[in-house]
Formats: C-alpha cells, sequence, structure tokens
C-alpha cells in the first residue's frame, strides 16, 4: 500500500511544480455567495500586490459579473452554479465568470438592458460575452496589470 502511495504522490508532482497561479471557485449562484467571491477576488489580488485601483475595478467588475448570473442565469426553483477563474500574467490578470444557464439573452425578469456590463466593459480593458456550449453564459474580463497614468 506505501508504494502505492507513493507512485501516486510522484504522478501529482509534476501538477504542483507548475508556475501558473491561478485561482478557481464554484459555488452555488445566491446573492450571499457574491460577497465570498469578492471577498477571495480582493484578498488574492492583494496577495499579487496590485494597484488598489485595479483590485477595486476587479472587484467591482466580477461582482457585476456574478450578480448578472445570481439574478438571471437560473430559475429560481433550480439554482445552478456560478465559475470563476483569475489567471494573472506579468502583464494582465484575466478573469473569467460562467454559468450554466439560461445564457445570454433576454430576460422575462427584466425591462431591459441593465447597467451592469457597460459598466464592466468600462472598468476592464477587454470584455467577451459568449455563449456556452450545452447552455450557459462566460463573461471573459482582462485588466492590465500596469495602467497609463498609474503609478508603478
Amino acid at each position: 500500500m506505501g508504494s502505492n502511495a507513493q507512485t501516486q504522490l510522484r504522478s501529482v508532482a509534476p501538477v504542483m511544480d507548475s508556475t501558473t497561479t491561478d485561482v478557481k471557485l464554484t459555488l452555488p449562484a445566491r446573492p450571499e455567495n457574491v460577497s465570498v467571491i469578492r471577498h477571495v477576488l480582493g484578498a488574492f489580488a492583494e496577495a499579487l500586490r496590485l494597484p488598489d485601483e485595479l483590485v477595486e475595478d476587479l472587484r467591482l467588475a466580477v461582482t457585476e459579473a456574478c450578480t448578472n448570473v445570481v439574478r438571471h442565469a437560473y430559475t429560481s426553483d433550480v439554482p445552478g452554479p456560478v465559475e470563476i477563474s483569475i489567471v494573472p500574467s506579468e502583464d494582465v490578470v484575466s478573469v473569467v465568470v460562467s454559468d450554466r444557464g439560461r445564457g445570454v439573452g433576454t430576460s422575462a425578469d427584466t425591462n431591459g438592458p441593465g447597467l451592469g456590463l457597460p459598466l464592466i466593459s468600462a472598468l476592464a480593458d477587454e470584455v467577451d460575452l459568449q455563449p456556452v456550449p450545452g447552455g450557459g453564459s462566460r463573461v471573459a474580463m482582462t485588466f492590465a496589470r500596469h495602467r497609463p497614468g498609474a503609478a508603478a
């Protein structure tokens, strides 16, 4: 049994040596979990020593994207997950918020387009909204780590 455990550990070791530092979080799409996501994102961004202005932009954009999932992706009787992936690189921080719900389009619970996506577009350097194969939507946001006019 001991040698089997050692074999398993050896097969996992290369994954742990990866130089990519990222966060992946999947939670039920409920209002109380938006604050959990915001807290995790903020702690991760601060650990990366990102500029305060960038941390606030990340928090606000991701909060908006997650709130959209909570409000629009699922029916109240059939909740589903919100999935967040945060991947920093030397120049940018990429964040993806996705769901497996109704997808992008009009929703019976709104009177028209809201302010969430335009706000996200104003905060992020790049935004890509796509349907997820099999159902759902995906908002990919890219934030430059070093912004023009920001102190280095």
